[in-house]
């Protein structure tokens, strides 16, 4: 018998309690900028050494820290279920713990990519990338990164995933983030979402939401331990 599919949904509060500054973190990495300065591509052609320094300084951060409970008790859910990760996360901490089905919606932070050509990808080795790292047809490396205004080319195939749940889990997120929230509005009607956050969520668009008031490190292991339970 096949296992049943667990699609997971997971946002800055999963990769928080590792260490890894969010958007809304008081005197957090991002406090020190102005988003629109660092995350979008105008910023980019206006200001490429601000851009590049800003995702060397997150990238330099993601080499220094480690996966936590959270992470790894995703990873413990595959001894019984087919488990596909959705992340809206950057970092690779997902991929660190040893879960094998991890989608990116906002790119890689490792990652880095033709200016002049989206389709050629590296992978950056160390943390930093230069002005003057050129691809192979000569134009300048940018970050792997969906940045603002720009179209979020995973959201198809990331809706299609959530259409096939048999239990669909949202972690560390608060549904604030379009397009990555409105996936939740793809999954069948009747089947059982659990939503782990601590903070205020808008999950009034998710109808028989299970809201877990934890943060990810501690609510996940929790329901992990439940689901693997209940799979015997």
């Amino acid at each position: 018998m096949s296992k049943k599919k667990i699609v997971v949904l997971t946002g800055a509060g999963i990769s928080a309690e590792s260490g890894i500054s969010t958007f809304r973190d008081s005197g957090g990495l991002w406090e020190k900028y102005d988003i629109m300065e660092v995350a979008t591509y105008e910023a980019w052609q206006s200001n490429m050494d601000m851009v590049i320094e800003f995702y060397n300084q997150r990238r330099k951060q993601l080499h220094e820290v480690k996966p936590n409970a959270g992470h790894y008790a995703l990873v413990k859910l595959e001894e019984k279920y087919d488990v596909h990760i959705i992340t809206q996360n950057v970092d690779d901490l997902h991929e660190q713990a040893g879960s094998s089905k991890v989608l990116h919606l906002h790119g890689e932070l490792k990652k880095v990519r033709s200016s002049a050509d989206e389709s050629i990808v590296y992978e950056l080795e160390g943390w930093e990338l230069k002005k003057g790292d050129t691809c192979e047809k000569g134009s300048q490396l940018r970050p792997h990164i969906v940045w603002f205004g720009e179209p979020v080319p995973m959201i198809p195939m990331a809706a299609e995933i959530s259409s096939t749940a048999d239990i669909y889990l949202i972690i560390g997120t608060s549904l604030n983030v379009y397009p990555a929230a409105g996936l939740v509005n793809y999954v069948k009607p009747g089947t059982p979402i659990f939503l782990i956050d601590p903070g205020e969520v808008h999950a009034s668009h998710v109808p028989g939401v299970k809201l877990i008031k934890e943060k990810a490190g501690t609510g996940t292991p929790k329901l992990v331990e439940e689901l693997l339970e209940n799979a015997k």
